[in-house]
């Protein structure tokens, strides 16, 4: 099939976009990547009247690090964060090469994932674990949504319709952090049956000063696992309070089952990796003074 009949508008900057979204609010869809928004078109599960198409807003191609925190532009491609955290944080690119192929990730936008959101992505769920943040701009202003409540149901957030989101912030683990990353598959690149991310970082004495668990392909939403955060932070993060832990967090999921795996299928495995995950990162952790 090919797409319905729609009217083009090539945005040169982001206020351009944003004005395009006053003028045609509900009837338009933002253009980045196009990995998620062309295959809907093309099968008429969207119809908007207008596509806005961004490419081409240079003030939106920027990765920027300061105070902690990485800032992505709205047009910044997957592969292109990839290659960047190589060497710098390591967590966010082994997300990023778990997100479908190469081919993909040199044309899909980090942020086109972030506000796409499916519930099986890997990118919002790494957002929510960090604590992250999305800037939405609209005629008259900004504003910054946290990741907590970015996410609505599958493939809604709070975005409004006439809102642009032009930057994610990922909060950079700190020093001395461990990370774990983990997620089923059919096949490599295939949507995740499920997936969990940990982070977790420790005090001089050993101690867990603070970790952060996240779930995705779990429920209709990217959830976090605070059952298993609140029960390692302070302690000394045993491999059976791990277990513990991972179970807890895991028995609050509420998955759905479908041709793929049945709810318990994912609940089950959910404890399995989420366990995993915090192992790693307990194991890539060291005390921080």
């Amino acid at each position: 099939m090919k797409p319905a009949p729609f009217d083009y508008v090539l945005a040169r900057s982001a206020e351009e976009a944003v004005d395009a979204l006053a003028r045609h609010g509900d009837e338009a869809k933002v253009l980045a990547g196009g990995q998620s928004l062309l295959p809907m078109l093309n099968m008429r599960l969207s119809r908007p009247g207008v596509v806005v198409d961004i490419n081409a807003a240079a003030d939106l191609d920027y990765l920027r690090e300061s105070d902690g925190a990485l800032s992505v532009g709205a047009v910044v491609r997957q592969r292109a964060l990839e290659r960047w955290a190589a060497a710098r944080a390591p967590l966010v690119a082994e997300a990023l090469r778990a997100v479908g192929h190469a081919a993909i990730r040199n044309r899909g936008t980090v942020v086109g994932s972030v506000a796409h959101a499916d519930p099986s992505s890997e990118l919002p769920a790494l957002l929510l674990c960090l604590d992250g943040m999305v800037v939405a701009r609209r005629r008259g202003g900004e504003r910054t949504i946290p990741a907590r409540e970015m996410f609505v149901a599958p493939l809604t957030t709070s975005l409004g319709s006439d809102e642009v989101a032009t930057e994610v912030r990922f909060p950079l683990p700190p020093p001395g952090a461990g990370w774990g990353f983990a997620e089923v598959a059919r096949r490599h690149g295939d949507f995740a049956l499920v997936g969990a991310i940990a982070v977790l970082w420790r005090n001089g004495d050993g101690a867990v000063a603070g970790a952060r668990l996240a779930f995705f392909g779990a429920g209709g939403t990217p959830q976090r696992g605070v059952e298993a955060e609140r029960a390692l932070t302070g302690s000394a993060a045993t491999s059976a309070l791990v277990e513990e832990a991972a179970r807890a967090a895991a028995a609050r999921l509420t998955p759905d089952g479908d041709l793929h795996a049945t709810a318990e299928y994912r609940r089950e495995v959910a404890a399995v990796l989420a366990q995993r995950t915090l192992t790693a990162a307990i194991d890539r952790s060291r005390g921080v003074l």
